[in-house]
């Protein structure tokens, strides 16, 4: 039994993971399988550590592994520190906008067995609608760029997958020359956005389909006929499809720390847990359909760990993109031009070595120094022992990050 602080899903995954191997090991896939391991072993004695010991008071911390593991939510506060470290250099001086691209729930469990295929048609499908509209001289006229990020969960844990776009409110002229401002508090027509969105998603469904890359199973296999699919896209096209375009933020520091809290979210954080008790788990959820009124959800163990690992992405699937002036091939130098025409000076890029940044980021995200002794609050640590991992050949090359400490007597 476990309740409040300090629960985790990796609690979870620890009590009731072998049981639901052993119940769901057919329809598991490999990625499920090592997301669920990487969430058990995160900083524990399997991935190793080390010892560290106080030049004052000679007091030792052991510091397990973390597992890095971009589905482990232990592991997600200082990856995204050190990925907006990376990410000031691109702020504008400008207001920013958040539009929201959604899949139609009558699309979603097509996207569930295939999420490789239908996420890429829904990254195409949204970046092109945005860049398109900002381009037509009827609307904005100008080339802009953005951060585009896929989430695909909802707050109950099920599968909603929905991409969130971070906007500057503006861009550079067609010759390049000016700068190119949105209205006051409005970026772009949302209801073309969606009409834009549902064409080319569809389309990208399409030729999907005729290429051979989708594949249709259990409750889906009724589409391999081609009429069954075309009756699909028909519905889905007779629909409004769901494009919202979120308040603007305010600035530049707003808007990093909204995107710090978006970029690596997993689908439910350790703070959301209340209990783990009698092979059920409960968690906070805010009901988006009733005011976001929060609430509570009681699901058995299997069936949470079922819904959590609805969310686990392929393996090398890259779900955070930039488009546009922020795509990587122009970035330095559209950023550049930007900054010139906004009257703005260049963005200074901070020189530090690796140790030194996940130390700095560390301890900015955690509060506390990864160098002062817990015991005496003076003294310095000092690495003094190497602990090797319990299985060397699931772990090799990975590198220290996030750590946890057990004092020791």
């Amino acid at each position: 039994m476990s309740h409040g602080a300090g629960l985790e899903i990796a609690d979870v995954f620890r009590q009731h993971g072998a049981a639901y191997r052993v119940t769901h090991g057919a329809t598991l896939l490999p990625e499920q399988r090592r997301v669920m391991r990487a969430i058990e072993e995160c900083r524990t004695a399997a991935l190793g550590g080390h010892v560290s010991e106080c030049e004052s008071c000679g007091h030792r911390v052991i510091s397990y592994n973390s597992c890095r593991n971009r589905h482990c939510p232990k592991c997600q506060s200082l990856a995204s520190a050190h990925w907006l470290t990376k990410q000031k250099t691109a702020l504008l001086p400008v207001g920013y906008f958040h539009v929201v691209f959604t899949v139609p729930e009558e699309l979603a469990p097509l996207a569930l067995q295939n999420k490789r295929v239908v996420y890429d048609i829904l990254f195409a499908a949204a970046s092109s609608t945005l860049l398109k509209i900002a381009a037509d001289p009827q609307h904005l006229g100008a080339e802009i760029g953005f951060l585009a990020v896929l989430h695909t969960w909802g707050q109950n844990l099920l599968h909603h997958p929905h991409l969130h776009c971070v906007v500057p409110g503006g861009g550079l002229s067609p010759d390049g020359k000016h700068w190119v401002a949105c209205r006051t508090g409005f970026f772009l027509p949302v209801r073309v956005l969606s009409r834009l969105f549902r064409r080319l998603f569809l389309d990208g469904l399409q030729r999907a389909r005729e290429r051979g890359r989708l594949r249709f199973h259990a409750s889906l296999a009724h589409l391999a006929d081609q009429r069954a699919f075309a009756n699909l896209i028909a519905c889905a096209r007779g629909k409004e499809w769901v494009v919202y375009a979120k308040p603007p933020f305010g600035g530049p520091t707003q808007v990093l720390s909204y995107v710090g809290r978006y970029t690596h979210r997993v689908a439910l954080s350790n703070d959301r847990l209340v209990k783990l008790e009698d092979g059920q788990v409960t968690f906070r959820w805010k009901d988006y359909r009733r005011d976001y009124r929060p609430r509570t959800m009681t699901l058995a163990a299997a069936e949470f760990i079922r819904r959590y690992l609805l969310h686990v992405l392929p393996t090398g699937f890259q779900r955070i993109r930039q488009y546009g002036l922020l795509a990587n091939r122009k970035r330095g130098v559209k950023l550049a031009v930007c900054r010139r025409l906004l009257g703005v000076a260049e963005a200074a890029v901070e020189s530090k070595s690796p140790t030194e940044d996940d130390q700095a980021e560390y301890e900015a995200v955690n509060g506390e120094s990864l160098s002062r002794c817990p015991l005496c609050r003076t003294g310095r640590l000092h690495r003094a022992e190497v602990i090797a991992p319990m299985h060397v050949a699931d772990v090799r090359g990975r590198r220290p990050l996030g750590c946890s400490r057990l004092d020791t007597s």
